[in-house]
């Protein structure tokens, strides 16, 4: 019988000071989907968001591939919260703490009309502008972005105009508008100059 590899977790600063990175040595999320939810209530189908939120402290859940990255409320510093954290998400996982319940493509339940708890990937892009967007962002703009416990999903492109979506740690960062505008929309721009004008966040 193969041995059971136990969840490893490490925690990791971002640059938004608000947020921290727990890392684990194994998938939580498959497939390039994410979960991020602002509110306490409605986490049903991911657990472990739900756990999370049991701290008083806990402000916003996001969780991507090997990593869960948490916002913080402002009553406490990370520094003396860090290691309990860490602690209770390898204890939750060791002790096979369900992470999502269901299909991880379905969107999860959600009753609040201003955040929303959702499981989320690219929006599907209709024409080879759109395939080429998301290429670049997965190929150039994803593993930096990762790196900092964060996410930038495709939403739309009009008339030039690339609508993204900012997730985890780019969620309300003071650098992510500087990051969107001198990073990736000057990539973009670089990359596919006939077609990218601008590139804009909707929820920045």
């Amino acid at each position: 019988m193969d041995k059971k590899i136990p969840f490893i977790i490490y925690a990791e600063s971002t640059p938004n000071p608000a947020t921290m990175k727990f890392v684990a040595n194994k998938l939580l999320m498959n497939n390039g989907a994410t979960y991020e939810s602002a509110e306490p209530n409605g986490n049903e189908v991911c657990p472990l968001a739900q756990n999370l939120f049991n701290f008083s402290f806990v402000q916003r859940v996001f969780i991507a591939n090997n990593y869960v990255t948490i916002t913080r409320t402002d009553i406490i510093e990370w520094e003396d919260i860090v290691h309990e954290v860490r602690e209770f998400i390898g204890n939750y996982l060791n002790n096979d703490g369900i992470i999502f319940e269901g299909n991880e493509d379905e969107k999860a339940p959600t009753e609040s009309k201003n955040e929303f708890t959702a499981i989320t990937k690219h929006k599907e892009p209709q024409n080879d502008i759109e395939k080429n967007i998301v290429a670049i962002l997965d190929e150039y703009v994803a593993p930096s972005v990762e790196n900092d416990g964060g996410a930038i999903l495709f939403d739309s492109f009009d008339e030039g105009k690339v609508n993204l979506i900012l997730k985890g740690s780019c969620s309300g960062c003071p650098s992510s508008v500087v990051t969107l505008k001198s990073g990736v929309e000057n990539l973009l721009k670089q990359m596919m100059p006939d077609d990218v004008k601008e590139v804009v966040a909707l929820n920045g």
